[in-house]
């Protein structure tokens, strides 16, 4: 069988299932794991990642009022070696290549391919996508060891967290405009022992608020996990945040608990590594309830800025990697 995957997230799914081989196809953003970085890459960008936040928001933007798509297809190799199965998502536009999309460039190159569709909104839905996956793919017993191994990682955070205090936790999809955390963020948040505040119920997508009805829910920790961006990415452009009204005088920021984190691994991805990101959260949370450490440089911490005073708003922020194990 010859499978095409057209998100990250459906590759990390097909390589802990051992389908690399049948892998013949994947995305211009599928990095991990590291085989994936030699498999044959079937799509590209209209949009410049490289720019800032602010600046890609506006490029996506201008793109879907437009009517232009985001992500383009390689259709001479999907016409000179069609797959047999394309697994894509119906969940987000931004992304990855929507099923509408491609449809039409299916239709252009005479593919017949079977599609297997993921759409998950909360993280029962992403073990459910593992399933799913491994029936189209004949490998259901591999699936159910694979959702087993994660439900019980789930359940050890749930039972090493406990119903204790929770800290007003806020976490950014994205910075410029910021926007909370969505679909299955919500439930990693609490999970990993935070109070979201509710900004956004769980399974719901992402959007934009005003930035106010963020600030009052006085956050005693920010996590910045903005869709696409490793850690440090994250950090470079946490700068643009100190200009938001108020955010120099929120708890999180006076008190130095303001993280990036590696969104792009272990948060805007649906599969296997959501996992990682839960224990990562735990850990950053309750480090002296959560023993497993996250990977050095997956979390970096606001270093504290100068207590009181105008210094605080007039302060440059700093990042520095919390203790990790080496990746």
């Amino acid at each position: 069988m010859k499978i095409w995957s057209l998100l990250p997230s459906a590759t990390e799914i097909l390589f802990a299932l051992g389908l690399d081989d049948e892998l013949t196809g994947v995305t211009h953003e599928c990095d991990y794991p590291p085989q994936a970085n030699s498999k044959p890459r079937v799509t590209f960008s209209q949009i410049d990642s490289t720019r800032s936040s602010g600046e890609i928001d506006r490029q996506v933007t201008e793109r879907f009022r437009a009517g232009l798509e985001i992500y383009g297809i390689d259709e001479e190799r999907l016409r000179a070696d069609p797959p047999d199965l394309i697994v894509t998502q119906d969940l987000c536009p931004v992304c990855a290549v929507s099923p509408s999309d491609f449809a039409r460039h299916m239709e252009s190159a005479g593919c017949r391919a079977e599609v297997l569709t993921l759409n998950p909104n909360r993280l029962c839905d992403i073990l459910d996508d593992i399933r799913r996956v491994g029936e189209a793919t004949s490998r259901m017993a591999e699936a159910e060891a694979l959702v087993a191994e994660l439900s019980e990682r789930i359940d050890r955070v749930h039972d090493a967290v406990g119903d204790g205090e929770r800290a007003r936790v806020l976490c950014l999809e994205w910075l410029d405009p910021p926007m909370p955390g969505g679909h299955w963020v919500p439930e990693m948040i609490r999970l990993a022992g935070g109070d979201d505040g509710g900004l956004i119920s769980p399974g719901e997508p992402s959007r934009k608020l005003p930035w106010e009805e963020m600030r009052r829910t006085e956050p005693e920790i920010i996590a910045l996990t903005p869709c696409g961006f490793g850690a440090e990415r994250a950090a470079s452009e946490a700068g643009a945040l100190w200009n938001l009204d108020g955010w120099a005088a929120l708890p999180a920021v006076r008190k130095g608990r303001v993280y990036a984190l590696d969104g792009n691994s272990y948060f805007s991805r649906p599969g296997p590594r959501v996992v990682d990101g839960t224990e990562m959260l735990a850990h950053t949370f309750h480090p002296n309830r959560i023993a497993k450490m996250p990977p050095f440089g997956s979390v970096l911490k606001l270093v504290s800025p100068p207590a009181g005073g105008s210094s605080v708003e007039n302060w440059a922020p700093r990042f520095e990697p919390l203790i990790g194990v080496p990746l």
